[in-house]
């Protein structure tokens, strides 16, 4: 019998401290106040390599067993994985965007029940400026009209403007910041780098990615205003 992934995070069963922090992270999300009438969020880092992308799933996974319906948008144009994590076939946003396909052709179904996923679509030569079109805003937009969240996973803020233009198209941001992997320094101007785009920050994920699976690698989720002092 093919084992259901429906009750998993990450292959790992939802009783593992790992899915217990996941779940605290849904709760800020449904009921903090930080989140009033917040329904796009973007996750980004500072740095490549700091565990956004797996975040942005496994977020998206505990609110969809809420009974939320909940979209996953790839507008990591330059280094997408949602399509890999998800096992799904990549023809997606930019598809859309360049080849004018509907918008329901490229919204997929999930092992998931109420999880569906944009992937990002083939690499585009021109990953900021596509991301700077107002198409995209309609996108993002009319994703809202179908869902009651819809996750951005956003390419790491230092290296590219993408995160900065996608920041001011969401309603908010989580900003994944990998112990270990960035300097306070580089976390600290990254949000400086958001804020400046007209960026709303909801809050820090600390991720403690030298961990294996079996133990709590995302050590902790708090608002940024307990952590930006």
């Amino acid at each position: 019998m093919k084992k259901s992934r429906e009750n998993t995070i990450d292959g790992v069963k939802q009783t593992t401290i790992i899915s217990e922090v996941f779940r605290t992270i849904r709760t800020n999300i449904l009921y903090s106040k930080v989140y009033r009438n917040v329904q796009s969020i973007l996750f980004t880092s500072a740095e490549p390599g700091e565990g956004k992308s797996l975040i942005t799933r496994n977020t998206a996974i505990v609110l969809a067993q809420t009974g939320k319906k909940v979209i996953v948008l790839d507008c990591d144009l330059r280094k997408p994985t949602q399509h890999a994590l998800f096992r799904k076939h990549n023809k997606g946003l930019t598809s859309f965007l360049y080849q004018g396909c509907s918008l329901a052709d490229i919204v997929q179904d999930t092992d998931i029940p109420n999880l569906r996923l944009v992937t990002s679509g083939p690499t585009p030569r021109n990953p900021a400026e596509l991301l700077d079109s107002g198409r995209l805003t309609e996108v993002i937009a009319a994703l809202k009209c179908q869902a009651d969240y819809v996750l951005v996973d956003s390419p790491p803020v230092l290296p590219v403007t993408d995160a900065c233009i996608l920041g001011s198209k969401v309603d908010g941001i989580l900003l994944v910041v990998g112990i270990g992997r960035v300097k306070p320094e580089m976390a600290q101007r990254a949000k400086e780098q958001l804020e400046d785009a007209n960026g709303n920050i909801l809050g820090l994920i600390i991720n403690r990615s030298e961990s294996t699976k079996q133990r709590a690698y995302y050590h902790y989720y708090e608002t940024f205003a307990k952590t930006a002092n």
